[in-house]
C-alpha cells in the first residue's frame, strides 16, 4: 500500500485505516511522506517494490479532487516509459490497483447534481486511465466519506470494512469483475 498523508498527526481516519491493515500478512504499508519528506523519490527502490507486489493501493485523503502532491510526484517518476508503459513497459501488467480515500464531504456530495457535481469514480478517472495505460486492472475506489465527522470508535466500521477488503483481495475471494465495474468497493461483497 502506498500511503500518503502530508499531515498524519491530524488524521482522524487514514491513520486508523492504515493501522488496521498494517499487520496483515502479505501487506506492505509504505508511508511515502515518511520515506520521502523532501520528495526525493528513489525510483529504482519504488519500482522494485511494485514488482514485488500484486496489488497497488493508493491510500490518501482526497485533496482538491485528487491526491496529495507526493502521489502525483510518485506517479510521474516511477511509472517510466519503457518500464510501466510503452514499448517494453510491462512491469506492472496484470496487477491490481485501486484508491482508498477519505473525503471531508458526505456521500451525497459526490453524485451528479451533488455539491461536487461528479461521482468519486469520475473524479478518480486519471488513476483509472493510468492503470489502463500500464496494463493494471483498476478496481473501484474504497471511500470513507465524512471523515471530518468521524473520530475514535466511529471509525471502527470503516476500518473493519477496509481490512475485510484487503483480506478478500489477498485470499482471492473478491469478485474482480464486480470490483472493477462498481462505483465503489463498498458495493462489492467480500
Amino acid at each position: 500500500m502506498l500511503f500518503a498523508h502530508p499531515v498524519l498527526e491530524r488524521s482522524r481516519v487514514n491513520r486508523k485505516l492504515m493501522e488496521g491493515v498494517r499487520e496483515l500478512e502479505g501487506v506492505t504499508v509504505h508511508d511515502l511522506y515518511e520515506v520521502y519528506p523532501t520528495f526525493g523519490i528513489d525510483v529504482a527502490r519504488e519500482q522494485a517494490l511494485c514488482v514485488e507486489h500484486d496489488v497497488l493501493v493508493f491510500q490518501h485523503p482526497f485533496y482538491w479532487y485528487s491526491a496529495p502532491a507526493l502521489i502525483k510526484e510518485w506517479l510521474d517518476l516511477v511509472l517510466e516509459h519503457g518500464w510501466a508503459y510503452g514499448k517494453g513497459g510491462d512491469a506492472l501488467r496484470g496487477k491490481l490497483m485501486f484508491n482508498a480515500v477519505t473525503t471531508g464531504g458526505g456521500d451525497d456530495a459526490y453524485h451528479r447534481g451533488g455539491y461536487n457535481r461528479f461521482t468519486m469514480r469520475e473524479l478518480l478517472a486519471p488513476f483509472d486511465q493510468t492503470a489502463y495505460l500500464c496494463g493494471l486492472r483498476y478496481l473501484a475506489p474504497f471511500v470513507v466519506h465524512g471523515a471530518l465527522r468521524l473520530a475514535g470508535e466511529a471509525t471502527a466500521p470503516a476500518v473493519a470494512a477496509y481490512r475485510g477488503l484487503i483480506e478478500a483481495i489477498r485470499e482471492e475471494r473478491l469478485d474482480l469483475d464486480r470490483a472493477q465495474a462498481a462505483a465503489s468497493l463498498a458495493e462489492v461483497e467480500t
